[in-house]
C-alpha cells in the first residue's frame, strides 16, 4: 500500500477534490480525474488556513527537534561540554547553559536578533535559546507517549472487544483501574518512585497514558466483529489473531490517528504542567515548564521570564489541535468540497 492509497483509506467517505487533465497532442478533450492521497490534503491544507498555519508550526517544531536532538546527542557522544561552544549549540543564538549576569533580566528586544527576543533570564541565559535547547525533550514525550499509548492499546482493546468473555471482563476492569485514579497525581507518584529526572516522567505518562487508546480500540473492535468481511474470513478458517490483524486493526485506526494528534498536544501540555511543578527536571538541562515555572518570582516586573515559555506552549499546543481537529473532519467525512 502506497502513500496515496494510504492517505484514501483513512477517509470513511470518498472526498475529492477535482483537476483538468488535457489530453496530449493539443486535443481539446478534456476530462475530469480525482486528486488522490496526499495531494489531495495539501489543496485542502492551502483552503484552510487555521489547519495550515497549525501544521505549518508542528512541522517547524517536530523538524528543529529532529535535528537539535540529533546534536545534542553527537555532542554527549563526543562528551563535548555543554558550557562550551559543542554541536548541541550549533542552531542556537547563544549558549543556553553559560551564566552571564551582567545581562540578567533583559526586556525582550530586537539587540543582538534573535538572541534578545525573549529577554533573558535571572542568569543573563537567552530565554529564547533555552527554549530552542528544550525543544527536543517536549518532542520526544509527546511522539513516544502517543505512539506507546496507541501500541499498548491497540493490544490491549483489540483483543478485549474481539475475544469477550473473561478476558474482556480482566482487561477491561484493569483499564478502568488505571482511569479511576487521578492521571497527575499517579504521574507524580510513579516519576517520583522511578527517581525524578526525563526518563522517569516518561515511564510515569507512559503507565497513565494507555487506557483512553485501550477504550477506543475496544470499541471499534465491538463495532467490527461481526461485520461481513471478519465473518468469510472466520468461514475461510482465519484463527483470531490474523483476523485481528487483518481486519480489525486496520479498520480501527482511522478515528485513533485524529485523536492521537490532538492528544499530543495535550502530552505536552502534561508534560510542561509537570515540569512547572519540578517534576522530571533534569539538572542542568531547560524544560518549557519550568522555565515558566522559574520566573513566577519576579512577575509582574520581569513578566517575560514566565510568559515567554508559556506563549510556546499554548501555541505548539493550539498548532496540534488546529491540526487534529481538521483532520478529524476529513476522516469523519464532515468536509465536502
Amino acid at each position: 500500500m502506497g502513500f496515496s492509497d494510504l492517505f484514501d483509506h483513512m477517509r470513511r467517505k470518498p472526498i475529492r477534490a477535482t483537476e483538468v487533465v488535457v489530453e496530449a497532442k493539443g486535443d481539446a478533450s478534456q476530462s475530469q480525474q480525482p486528486k488522490r492521497g496526499l495531494a489531495f490534503y495539501l489543496e485542502y491544507l492551502a483552503k484552510d488556513k487555521p489547519a495550515l498555519a497549525g501544521s505549518v508550526v508542528i512541522v517547524g517544531f517536530l523538524g528543529f527537534a529532529l535535528v537539535e536532538g540529533i546534536l545534542q546527542e553527537l555532542a554527549s557522544y563526543l562528551k563535548q561540554s555543554p558550557a562550551n561552544a559543542n554541536y548541541g549549540t550549533l542552531l542556537l543564538p547563544s549558549n543556553p547553559i553559560n551564566l552571564n549576569f551582567a545581562q540578567s533580566l533583559l526586556a525582550p528586544s530586537f539587540r543582538d536578533f534573535p538572541n534578545y527576543v525573549f529577554g533573558t533570564n535571572f542568569q543573563g541565559q537567552s530565554i529564547f535559546s533555552r527554549i530552542l535547547y528544550a525543544t527536543p525533550h517536549d518532542a520526544v514525550a509527546s511522539l513516544l507517549v502517543v505512539g506507546s499509548a496507541i501500541f499498548i492499546g491497540m493490544f490491549v482493546g483489540t483483543t478485549s472487544g474481539y475475544l469477550g468473555g473473561w478476558i474482556d471482563e480482566i482487561m477491561m476492569r484493569l483499564t478502568d483501574a488505571f482511569l479511576a485514579l487521578p492521571a497527575i497525581v499517579l504521574a507524580i507518584t510513579i516519576s517520583v518512585l522511578a527517581g525524578g529526572g526525563f526518563i522517569s516522567l516518561l515511564i510515569a505518562l507512559l503507565i497513565i497514558w494507555w487506557p483512553t487508546y485501550a477504550r477506543f480500540f475496544r470499541a471499534q473492535a465491538l463495532t467490527l466483529r461481526n461485520k461481513g468481511y471478519v465473518e468469510a474470513s472466520k468461514l475461510n478458517g482465519s484463527g483470531w489473531a490474523k483476523i485481528l490483524v487483518k481486519h480489525i486493526i486496520p479498520n480501527s485506526v482511522d478515528p485513533i490517528i485524529a485523536y492521537a494528534t490532538l492528544d499530543m498536544g495535550t502530552v505536552i501540555l502534561t508534560f510542561a504542567a509537570l515540569a512547572f511543578l519540578g517534576i522530571g527536571v533534569t539538572s542542568g538541562y531547560p524544560e518549557w515548564g519550568f522555565e515558566s515555572s522559574a520566573g513566577l518570582q519576579f512577575f509582574p516586573q520581569q513578566w517575560w521570564y514566565s510568559i515567554m515559555p508559556g506563549i510556546v506552549i499554548a501555541v505548539v499546543v493550539v498548532a496540534f489541535t488546529l491540526a487534529g481537529d481538521r483532520l478529524q473532519d476529513l476522516i469523519g467525512g464532515r468536509i465536502n468540497y
